[in-house]
């Protein structure tokens, strides 16, 4: 299962698991259109609502079944400074990238515990990490989910299923096109550039992809890092050294 599914980070995840011969991909986005434009080579159930939504959760749940992996992926962006924030922009970050994260991973680890073991990863991110002033509840919020991910974890090790939290620097997704800081890079030089100038500060000197980040998602989850959990990954570039 993966929310936050038809573009960006989730699509590359939704791409990559089906390449490794994933039978069933539940895949859930508040997009439609995309959602449903989404090209991968498995079985997929493609599910339209916001994580947020509890009783959206308890309805899907009812037919759920037993999972093997979910990756709690969906977010939007957030910016501006503690003190200027209104209680209304808060709440509307937290209630996706916070409240939809604990709906996703509480939803998805009843479904693994039916399959006697599985695998978990949280997006989380490098804002959640390394404090970076004006992104408010974006940064909070991941800093928040980072946390809970562990918790799980830790609860859930006797169970048989792993959770980990991947924590990214910049990653060239559609996240960035609510910015209007990024708006207007991309209008006075064109989005590389803009992407380019922004990622200055990054040793590596460029943003990730979402099939890069993916990958290591795709590891996370597998036997491969079966001795790995609770862990938050830190994927930036050397952004946070």
């Amino acid at each position: 299962m993966i929310t936050g599914a038809a573009s960006g980070i989730g699509a590359a995840c939704a791409r990559w698991l089906a390449a490794q011969g994933a039978q069933r991909l539940v895949l859930i986005d508040r997009d439609r259109h995309a959602l449903d434009a989404l090209q991968v080579e498995s079985a997929a159930e493609r599910l339209a609502f916001d994580v947020s939504d509890p009783a959206k959760w308890a309805e899907l749940e009812r037919d759920l079944g037993a999972l093997d992996h979910v990756v709690v992926n969906a977010g939007i962006g957030g910016s501006g400074e503690i003190a200027d924030l209104s209680f209304e922009e808060w709440r509307r970050v937290m209630a996706v990238n916070l409240d939809g994260a604990f709906l996703t991973l509480a939803a998805g680890l009843r479904a693994m515990k039916r399959n006697g073991k599985g695998s978990a990863v949280v997006t989380a991110s490098i804002t959640g990490v390394k404090p970076v002033p004006g992104i408010g509840p974006y940064g909070v919020a991941k800093a928040g989910v980072a946390h809970m991910a562990r918790i799980a974890a830790a609860e859930n090790a006797v169970h048989g299923i792993r959770v980990n939290a991947i924590a990214p620097g910049g990653v060239d997704t559609a996240i960035w096109e609510g910015s209007p800081d990024f708006q207007k890079a991309v209008a006075d030089q064109g989005r590389e550039a803009a992407l380019k100038g922004m990622a200055a500060t990054t040793p590596r000197g460029t943003f990730a992809t979402s099939d890069e980040i993916a990958g290591e998602i795709g590891f996370l989850l597998s036997d491969m890092a079966a001795n790995i959990t609770g862990i938050v990954h830190v994927t930036d570039g050397g952004y946070s050294f």
